[in-house]
């Protein structure tokens, strides 16, 4: 384990999970314009693992969230100061392009493009030429199968996209994202639109993509954290509270926000 990572590595923690961890953050702050939404936040995040980020409404878990792909420099007049590092470099020393190949990101809402369901998986390879043409069918193929959506829209590769219910959307829009391989997949409050069949369904995939990438994810849903997640963070008001195994934080947590949280007291 590195010295910085047990700085910050969870008390319920497995060590071998931090020996060498896919996001390091040390005393980050965020602003947006004169607004101070992220306070000093230090924390270690494992590789492959699925790591979940609960809190109120407002408390900046998305926030934190965007700062791991560099999504924030799309909003004007944000400012960040602290150190992030994406395995051993620096955060902000990537081309954004680069970044987001290697870290990659499903919305809150299914965005499907408005193209057949190959096309929405193919677009990213095309347009950063990632693999040649003959290759593509079989990438298509391989993210479909790694969304466990392939036995559903084989059949219909070329229909349009829109025409998938919410819940394969959604997957399809992890398999465009898995088709550039990123070593991190950030889901923001990917179950909050589905029904609780399609919910179930992307929690299994979670638990299995977790074996090929770095899961991270941001929910309301308590339920949905302790069923998929090996470590939690808790934030409240720009802070990161406590942040250890999953099953510390829904069982025995630390702090007192943290457990009435958990139980539904506030929130």
């Amino acid at each position: 384990m590195s010295s910085l990572a047990s700085v910050f590595a969870p008390q319920g923690a497995v060590a071998e999970d931090f020996a060498h961890p896919q996001f390091t953050a040390r005393e980050v702050n965020f602003y947006y314009g004169g607004f101070h939404a992220l306070h000093d936040i230090s924390i270690v995040l494992p590789a492959r693992k699925v790591t979940a980020l609960i809190g109120p409404s407002g408390c900046g878990k998305s926030t934190f969230l965007r700062i791991l792909n560099r999504m924030y420099e799309t909003v004007p007049h944000t400012r960040i100061a602290g150190d992030v590092l994406l395995g051993e470099q620096n955060l902000f020393d990537f081309d954004s392009i680069v970044l987001r190949r290697k870290v990659g990101m499903v919305f809150q809402k299914p965005m499907p493009f408005f193209k057949s369901i190959y096309d929405n998986v193919a677009y990213g390879l095309r347009v950063n030429h990632i693999v040649g043409r003959g290759e593509i069918d079989e990438r298509v193929e391989k993210s479909l199968r790694r969304a466990a959506l392939w036995n559903e829209v084989k059949d219909r590769l070329h229909s349009s996209a829109l025409g998938l219910s919410g819940g394969q959307q959604q997957r399809l829009c992890i398999a465009r994202a898995l088709a550039i391989d990123p070593e991190v997949l950030l889901m923001d409050e990917p179950c909050s639109a589905l029904d609780p069949i399609a919910t179930a369904k992307i929690e299994e995939l979670m638990v299995e993509l977790k074996e090929q990438c770095t899961i991270i994810t941001v929910t309301h849903n308590m339920l949905q954290a302790a069923r998929v997640a090996d470590y939690t963070g808790f934030f409240m008001a720009g802070r990161l509270m406590e942040f250890d195994a999953s099953r510390v934080i829904f069982q025995r947590p630390a702090r007192r926000e943290t457990e009435e949280y958990v139980t539904g007291r506030f929130g």
